[in-house]
């Protein structure tokens, strides 16, 4: 059973209360998604690993959008050099968890939403015992490391991974592993060296391309559009166009 079929069984089973029909309303008027999409969502599980740059505005939008259960999973904390692009913190909260602090925020825009807050990062034992709870996960990291670890584990896991990188200018978005979809590695291949540096990023490259994973979520879990797998999506934000790669023809 997929992860769309498991979220119509559990979503029968559910209603929207009136204040949740009026917090949804532009969704539900939404052509083709109506109560029975928001449902779905409400019926979702989604994990999202990093609470940073692309992380803040997956979090923002899944919350809002009312996905019933989120983890969120960042060992990191905040830094001046964050607030750049990762603007669901201020420079009152340097040094202060960013799952945490993203997880009390969000608690203040939905209550409805089962927040999960995980201040660590992800290990094999971790994802072994989390991902199992939960339907996706997205991969908001920024090292090759956790994007391998994330992609092998929900592999073996049987759960789809919306995955989304960003560098200078540019970004790129895909979703793996989606219903005998390909993989990050059959993508990318072997796993590289990580780099020496941090790499420069424009800050609303990570809105863009965080918005628009935050969507591929959606689309998942309503069944709802067309799910970006088999491809790797490239925006650049220097001449404003996307393109797409074929990952299997």
């Amino acid at each position: 059973m997929n992860v769309y079929s498991k979220i119509i069984l559990i979503s029968e089973f559910m209603t929207l209360s009136r204040v949740e029909k009026e917090r949804f309303d532009r969704h539900i008027r939404t052509t083709g998604f109506g109560e029975a999409g928001q449902l779905k969502l409400k019926a979702g599980r989604v994990l999202v690993i990093g609470a940073g740059g692309l992380g803040c505005p997956v979090i923002q939008y899944l919350v809002a959008a009312g996905v019933g259960k989120i983890g969120i999973m960042d060992g990191d904390v905040v830094s001046l050099s964050n607030l750049q692009r990762q603007i669901l913190y201020t420079e009152d909260e340097i040094g202060q968890p960013k799952a945490v602090i993203a997880g009390a925020k969000m608690s203040r825009l939905n209550a409805c939403v089962d927040l999960i807050v995980f201040e660590e990062f992800l290990t094999d034992e971790r994802a072994d015992l989390l991902f199992p709870e939960f339907d996706l996960v997205v991969g908001a990291t920024d090292n090759y490391k956790s994007r391998y670890l994330i992609d092998r584990k929900s592999i073996e896991h049987h759960i789809p991974f919306v995955h989304g990188a960003i560098r200078e200018y540019e970004g790129q978005l895909s979703v793996f592993n989606y219903q005998g979809g390909s993989s990050y590695s059959d993508l990318f291949g072997d796993q590289p060296s990580e780099s020496t540096s941090p790499m420069g990023v424009m800050g609303p490259v990570t809105g863009i391309i965080g918005s628009m994973m935050a969507m591929e979520v959606i689309k998942i879990l309503s069944g709802v559009g067309k799910v970006l797998t088999d491809q790797l999506a490239l925006y650049s934000s220097i001449d404003n166009t996307f393109r797409k790669i074929q990952i299997r023809s």
